[in-house]
């Protein structure tokens, strides 16, 4: 009710802020939240990151998330190679998307962090050349773990992968207006820091930062700072035609492999053709620039003994996605939801 009345004031400042600092100072161990720290707290509104693949334009979340950047050099990669002509659910698809996302992954781990304290390369690490130099590194085999890059204006940085975990939302929404919202949401683990007030929980994200503030000598990109927000994976994306009109838009709560889970519902749509629901269903496969993941007891772990002989070091686990997409249909709108999570498409 206070919220309703007074909007974010009642939450930074006032009785409900003094019992948020109250719970973090009494919690084990003792946290150091001062009222201070909520009354100086300011929401930012970023611009989109958007890019093309194919005849579409992608558009999603731009730093400090990782995803919009990462996706969109993952499927700048991808396009750069021969995956259209790779059947779907093939070895070869899977081969080269998961080479492409080891690389994307790379220069995350690197580059991305809060522009606010870093420069962080988004136009280099997007740049043609520089996309087709990266995939120009894929080839018959299994990299097996790709490097980072060197895009243009490339800050010097260590490459510091996070140990993101899973605590996050997604949901997408058209209007009979046609106005249309991806929404991804986190508190970061399951129960986020296990602290509650007032009946929500306080989110955990300090683990969003790397947790090696140096690597051989050089920054994290991503390391603990004052006043600094830490990098996410949230991914919610829109697509649109040459016409500009709204054809998909989605996302996906998974923590780290989220660009992954929304990369490889864009090709199922894009370039096999699949219905939505069909592609959201669709076994989850990838890389965050480790093993070659496999979602277990689907027909992608067949792919085992191809994909080894291709060099692959592979991992058979599940791979909970959450998608939730919409994409346009001829007279309307058509919904996707994962049937792995909770999660249903409404409409009338």
């Amino acid at each position: 009710t206070e919220v309703a009345m007074q909007g974010t004031r009642a939450f930074y400042s006032g009785p409900i802020a003094r019992d948020i600092v109250r719970a973090v100072r009494d919690a084990t161990p003792n946290g150091d939240m001062s009222l201070d720290d909520l009354a100086h707290y300011r929401a930012k509104e970023r611009k989109a990151i958007c890019g093309p693949y194919r005849s579409w334009r992608v558009c999603g979340m731009g730093p400090p998330s990782s995803g919009g950047v990462t996706l969109l050099e993952l499927l700048g990669i991808l396009q750069r190679t021969a995956f259209e002509r790779a059947p779907p659910l093939s070895a070869q698809a899977v081969h080269l998307f998961s080479e492409a996302s080891r690389l994307a992954y790379a220069d995350r781990a690197r580059y991305i962090a809060d522009p606010g304290f870093v420069h962080v390369p988004v136009k280099g690490l997007l740049d043609p050349a520089y996309l087709a130099r990266r995939a120009g590194l894929i080839g018959e085999r299994s990299m097996g773990v790709a490097q980072p890059g060197q895009p243009e204006l490339a800050p010097l940085a260590a490459d510091v992968p996070d140990t993101e975990r899973h605590g996050t939302s997604h949901l997408s929404i058209v209007d009979r207006y046609g106005d249309a919202a991806a929404m991804t949401t986190t508190i970061e683990n399951a129960f986020g820091s296990r602290i509650m007030v007032r009946g929500f929980l306080l989110n955990n994200e300090l683990t969003d930062f790397s947790f090696e503030p140096r690597a051989r000598g050089l920054p994290a990109a991503n390391r603990v700072e004052p006043g600094k927000r830490p990098r996410s994976t949230m991914a919610p994306t829109l697509v649109f035609d040459r016409e500009g009109r709204l054809r998909m838009l989605l996302g996906s709560p998974g923590g780290a492999a989220i660009v992954d889970y929304v990369a490889k519902t864009l090709v199922a749509v894009l370039d096999w053709g699949f219905d939505i629901q069909a592609a959201i269903a669709a076994p989850n496969f990838g890389s965050t620039n480790g093993p070659t993941l496999l979602e277990r007891d689907s027909t992608v772990q067949d792919l085992n003994r191809a994909l080894a002989e291709r060099g692959h070091v592979l991992n058979c686990v599940r791979l909970t996605s959450g998608v939730q997409g919409i994409e346009r249909v001829p007279g309307g709108w058509r919904g996707g939801a994962d049937p792995r999570r909770e999660g249903a498409v409404l409409g009338d």
